[in-house]
C-alpha cells in the first residue's frame, strides 16, 4: 500500500499484521495467472504496493523476475520476510522508470490514491511499461471517494475510469470485468478489475 497519505499509511503501519493474516492465503490464482497467460515466460513484473508479498511470491514461483515495492514500512518488512527478496519502501509517486516493465501488478493499491495523484501514477506507470506491456489493477467499484475504516479510498466504475484512460494515450483496455472479494464472508463486495496493454 503506497500512498502519501499519512493516515493510510499509518492504518497499514500499525495493522500489519492483521492485514497479512487476512491477505496472505487468499486463493487469487485464477486472475494472477489471467495476468502471467499475457507476459512472457521470466519476463520481469513490479509489484506496485505489493503488501503481504503473496501476489509476488507467486509470481517469483512461476519463474518471473519480480521488484516489489509498498509504503508500508512494516508490510515491507512482512513481505521480504515471505518472499525472500528486497521489497523496497517506495510510494508510487516515485516511479520513474521509461520503458522497464513487462508488466505491473497493482492489485488493490493504488485506489487509495486521490483521483489527481492516481491520473499522475496512471501516466508514470504507462511510462514505465514496455511497449506491449500489461497492466493489472483493481478498485472496489463505486464513486465513492475519501477515508473509509481509516484509510483513503477512491472506488472506480467503468465510466471514471473512462475519463482516466484519455490522460493516457498509449493504453489499451484489453478486458475490465467485476468480482466478489475473494476473503470470506465479504464475497458482496465488489471489485472492478482491469487489464490493459500498453501500445506505443
Amino acid at each position: 500500500m503506497m500512498v502519501t497519505d499519512n493516515n493510510t499509511l499509518g492504518y497499514y503501519n500499525k495493522n500489519s499484521v492483521d492485514f497479512v493474516h487476512s491477505t496472505r492465503d487468499v486463493d487469487f490464482r485464477e486472475i494472477q495467472d489471467k495476468f502471467l497467460g499475457l507476459i512472457a515466460p521470466k519476463s520481469f513484473i513490479l509489484d506496485l504496493g505489493c503488501g503481504s508479498g503473496r501476489d509476488t511470491k507467486y509470481f517469483l514461483s512461476k519463474g518471473y523476475a519480480v521488484e516489489a515495492w509498498d509504503g508500508s514500512i512494516e508490510l515491507c518488512k512482512a513481505a521480504s520476510e515471505f518472499t525472500q527478496i528486497d521489497v523496497k519502501n517506495k510510494l508510487f509517486q516515485e516511479l520513474s522508470a521509461y520503458n522497464f516493465y513487462d508488466g505491473i501488478w497493482a492489485c488493490s493499491s493504488i485506489l487509495h490514491l486521490p483521483l489527481d495523484e492516481l491520473i499522475l501514477v496512471m501516466t508514470k506507470i504507462e511510462s514505465a511499461l514496455k511497449n506491449h506491456g500489461i497492466l493489472y489493477t483493481s478498485f472496489k467499484y463505486g464513486e465513492f471517494s475519501g477515508e473509509r475504516n481509516g484509510r483513503y479510498f477512491t472506488d472506480m466504475t467503468e465510466n471514471i475510469f473512462d475519463s482516466i484512460l484519455q490522460r493516457c494515450p498509449h493504453f489499451q483496455i484489453i478486458e475490465i470485468w467485476k468480482t466478489g472479494d475473494v476473503r470470506p464472508g465479504r464475497h458482496a463486495e465488489q471489485w472492478l478489475n482491469i487489464l490493459l496493454r500498453k501500445i506505443n
